[in-house]
């Protein structure tokens, strides 16, 4: 696929738009003022190969949280701003490496130009983040409504605010809970400008929903070139945001970061029990680094065949399993010792 090329803006020491890969961020979801979970869960997320981590700034008290977690990790840290346009200064500040707010709601233009002339001077990128619960009235009533129109002029007119200001170092994300909605907002804002686009629905549920949702949305977006930069929101462990979008990624042939395990569906012809094996191989392949496809398939017969893509792979028999390799088949174990026999060809590998 063809991906659309974008301004590049740096965020900290990550690159973001143009043609690096595409990256991964999530959020801390601790209590602000609970400054030792919040570390804990940046670490968290940093082992989980995270690449840009968001905080929320509500106060004076929280901004201590910024160079804290930048001691902590090496991973770019984000200070989320809403109405107080001095906690944005105060997080350049602090040290931040982006800010995120909506213009719209931190103050007149004066206190806008105030928070660009901060970060032009620390280098730090401004993310215009607009949401269908952030649109001004005049717009609601123009258009009816948070429709895609609506919130696209919105935040372009937020772009205009900045440039302006001869400020272009701007990230830009149109979010709603809605897909379609999301969709379009994205394709129209795409077209209209050229800064890096941060993809995500919002507010999309706890994680099975989430998962639903944010993989119709961000696939559908991706495939089609546009995005720089992607959240998956989660009622649930930001950890797991990371592992959803790392494997939405891959299945778009995206990024490889890892093992890609391929399981058969299983039918009739299935002699073990394939699912439970599956997902022991899933949980051993956790931590595994390597770039490789692994294949859990449901017959001997067809599954070296279906699967000969795979870099390894077991094939499942009646109480045997064949481990292959690129198609090719290695030895025949018992069933009880699959996993373990699976390990010891990965290590190889």
């Amino acid at each position: 696929m063809m991906r659309k090329t974008t301004k590049q803006v740096k965020v900290g020491s990550l690159t973001v738009g143009g043609s690096a890969d595409i990256s991964v961020q999530s959020m801390l979801n601790r209590p602000a003022h609970d400054f030792e979970a919040n570390i804990i869960q940046a670490k968290e997320l940093e082992t989980a190969d995270c690449e840009i981590i968001r905080v929320s700034i509500p106060t004076e008290k929280s901004l201590a949280l910024i160079p804290k977690l930048k001691e902590a990790v090496s991973v770019p840290i984000v200070a989320d701003i809403h109405f107080h346009y001095k906690l944005a200064l105060e997080s350049v500040a602090a040290g931040a490496d982006k800010i995120r707010i909506n213009p719209g709601n931190i103050g007149d233009e004066s206190k806008v130009k105030e928070v660009v002339d901060a970060c032009r001077h620390k280098r730090v990128p401004i993310r215009i983040g607009v949401n269908s619960g952030s649109v001004e009235k005049e717009l609601l009533a123009k258009y009816g409504g948070p429709k895609p129109a609506a919130m696209v002029e919105s935040t372009l007119k937020h772009v205009k605010l900045l440039e302006k200001f001869d400020f272009e170092d701007i990230v830009l994300s149109i979010k709603s809970s809605h897909v379609p909605t999301m969709v379009e907002c994205y394709e129209m804002v795409s077209q209209a400008c050229n800064y890096p686009l941060h993809l995500g629905v919002t507010e999309a549920g706890t994680y099975q929903t989430s998962l639903i949702k944010s993989s119709a949305g961000l696939g559908a977006l991706l495939l089609r070139g546009i995005g720089d930069t992607i959240r998956v929101s989660m009622a649930d462990e930001p950890v797991r945001e990371v592992e959803v979008a790392y494997e939405i990624l891959k299945a778009l042939g995206l990024r490889q970061a890892g093992p890609t395990l391929i399981v058969c569906p299983t039918c009739g012809r299935t002699g073990i029990d394939l699912i439970g094996l599956a997902k022991r191989v899933e949980d051993m392949l956790k931590g595994c680094k390597k770039n490789i496809t692994v294949a859990v398939m449901g017959c001997e017969v067809n599954g070296p065949g279906e699967a000969a893509h795979a870099d390894i792979g077991i094939a499942a028999g009646k109480g045997r399993v064949l481990i292959f390799r690129e198609g090719k088949a290695l030895r025949t174990v018992s069933e009880a010792l699959a996993l373990q026999a699976l390990k010891e060809e990965i290590d190889k590998i």
